[in-house]
């Protein structure tokens, strides 16, 4: 299958970035923003300041979001239970509002990883870039949580089987009840989470699973 990557997911991307380094240097945060492109095979997810909670073995298994940061804790129903639209990969549960680590662990070495200094909580907001999808994380705590999945080519689908590139009308088909539209997004709530697929025209151009926790 050929690749269709999203153009929108590139932009917001890029734009993530550049509002990341201005809140550095407007004095959002403290410290230092740091980036590694390329092989980062020396890298484990514990050392860019994840901790597991217990043992996994490769189930992506959840957890709540615990600790005093600054911003709000994922409500006791929320995603990480189970509740929410969730993304598989090669077997692996991503849920937004879940438990980083484990699922980072299993997940492995990303393209690349930024991160900077969260405006929302006490710590770093973390950008890991997969070949397929994009995964973010928000501190609370001492653990790192998921908080955006951002699918990036037609390689990856939803549970439910919608891709980049396919239609309004599959789309639909897909989720029948519960879509509500606004700026250009068809946007599906669960729990604390919203799936979001940006439309242009008559074709999904993006489609990103977001915590509510930071709205």
């Amino acid at each position: 299958m050929k690749k269709k990557e999203s153009k929108i997911s590139t932009m917001k991307k890029c734009a993530v970035l550049l509002a990341s380094a201005m809140l550095l240097a407007t004095g959002c945060g403290k410290g230092d923003e740091k980036t590694i492109d390329g092989s980062v095979q020396n890298i484990q997810p514990e050392e860019l300041g994840s901790e597991a909670s217990g043992s996994t073995s490769g189930t992506g298994q959840t957890g709540q979001a615990q600790g005093s940061g600054t911003g709000s804790a994922p409500a006791a129903n929320g995603a990480a239970s189970g509740e929410g639209y969730a993304f598989s990969y090669n077997g692996t549960v991503i849920e937004v509002d879940a438990d980083a680590a484990p699922i980072l662990a299993v997940l492995g070495d990303p393209v690349s990883y930024f991160e900077a200094q969260s405006c929302a909580f006490e710590g770093m907001d973390k950008m890991y870039t997969y070949n397929s999808f994009e995964l973010d994380t928000y501190p609370n705590g001492s653990k790192d949580y998921v908080s955006t999945v951002i699918l990036k080519d037609d390689s990856v689908a939803t549970a439910e089987g919608i891709c980049i590139g396919d239609s309004r009308e599959k789309l639909l088909q897909a989720y029948p009840d519960g879509g509500k539209e606004e700026d250009g997004m068809i946007v599906y709530e669960k729990g604390n989470m919203r799936l979001c697929f940006i439309i242009k025209g008559d074709e999904v151009v993006s489609i990103e699973y977001r915590s509510t926790v930071l709205n």
